[in-house]
């Protein structure tokens, strides 16, 4: 008659505890573990970091051999290429392959006109903005308080070189606001323009 044996071989006759005359030997499940914890320790070590191909086999080669500069298989980074250097950018390019455009930033300021319509010579009231814009020489402009500085009347004509007030007759030049006749007692203050894209623009 066979005795019923336990786990790991280990005999259960008379109520036998199974710890009491355990065989010194490693059992069978622990020789497993120890193996199973190696192979994991292995595995772990040989991981890499580097990129693979979606069809690479087991050790990361593509079926048409790796790609020429592909990443090194130890998982070491690589340094970003220096300025000028042909390496290709990791980040992604627009549609098309054509590096977009940067939109122009808008210039700041009030845009009063456009700076054709301001005739050489002559020049151009905007009443809103109570500026007088003025040509002096083809290319060359200048910008004044439309507010004349006798009693405060709006300037309202540009005519043979020179900004006239309809209030009492004052005369200003076209192109320092310096006054030719009076009653004003001082120049027309100068105002602050730039020309971008044949637009006055009020800074």
């Amino acid at each position: 008659m066979t005795l019923p044996s336990g786990r790991d071989g280990e005999s259960t006759r008379d109520g036998e505890s199974r710890g009491a005359g355990r065989d010194p030997r490693p059992s069978r499940r622990g020789v497993l573990l120890g193996v199973g914890l190696a192979g994991l320790g292995g595995v772990l070590a040989g991981c890499s970091t580097a990129a693979v191909p979606y069809d690479a086999n087991e050790a990361g080669v593509p079926p048409n051999g790796p790609a020429p500069g592909a990443m090194p298989s130890s998982g070491a980074m690589t340094s970003p290429a220096a300025p000028g250097s042909d390496a290709m950018s990791s980040s992604p390019s627009p549609r098309g392959g054509q590096a977009r455009k940067k939109a122009k930033p808008k210039p700041k300021g009030t845009v009063l006109g456009a700076a054709s319509d301001i005739p050489v010579g002559g020049g151009a009231i905007y009443i809103a903005a109570k500026v007088v814009v003025t040509q002096p020489a083809s290319g060359q402009y200048k910008a004044f308080s439309a507010v004349c500085t006798h009693v405060g009347c709006l300037v309202n004509k540009v005519t043979s070189g020179t900004i006239g007030c309809p209030c009492h007759g004052s005369e200003f030049k076209i192109t320092n606001g310096a006054v030719v006749a009076g009653p004003a007692p001082s120049p027309l203050p100068a105002r602050q323009i730039k020309i971008v894209d044949d637009q006055v623009i009020l800074l």
